[in-house]
């Protein structure tokens, strides 16, 4: 007698295979029903906690977080503005998602170590700029004091070889 193509099969010897369930919704009281598929990505994650951190579940808590964002934020004003963007990259959840995570103070050292590296990146262009396009055109016999490659020839370290 054969069986069916949809019965399942009662052969021993085929592995049992574990059973995803797909398009979970998990509830605030931690209840799991099916989502049909019309549901939205946005209704799906209702119950999935929020992440400071790009790392998500592995990264720091919280308290931790405002403690290192804090850090991130003070040493950058150390002449250090790339922790400022470091800053940025590690907390972008709270960049971009700024409703979905309510802790102040993490948000200011954020929002304050991006704020920092634009007015930084700003300078440091418009400098680069400045003497790349500028040069002696725009300043003049002062150029000749200010450029680095003709450093050697004035404090004379170029005879010694």
């Amino acid at each position: 007698m054969e069986s069916s193509s949809d019965a399942p099969s009662s052969d021993p010897n085929l592995p049992i295979l574990p059973v995803t369930i797909r398009d979970t919704i998990v509830d605030r009281n931690d209840s799991v029903e099916a989502a049909p598929s019309s549901v939205s990505s946005r209704t799906r994650r209702r119950g999935a906690v929020e992440f400071p951190t790009i790392d998500g579940p592995l990264g720091l808590s919280v308290e931790d977080s405002i403690g290192q964002a804090r850090k991130f934020f003070q040493f950058g004003f150390l002449l250090l503005p790339w922790l400022w963007a470091v800053n940025c990259f590690y907390f972008w959840p709270v960049l971009s998602k700024p409703a979905s995570h309510n802790h102040p103070q993490l948000r200011y050292y954020v929002v304050g170590s991006a704020i920092g590296f634009l007015v930084f990146s700003a300078l440091l262009s418009s400098w680069a700029f400045t003497f790349a396009f500028g040069g002696e055109k725009l300043f003049g016999h002062v150029w000749d004091q200010l450029v680095m490659y003709n450093l050697a020839d004035r404090f004379g370290l170029t005879g010694w070889v």
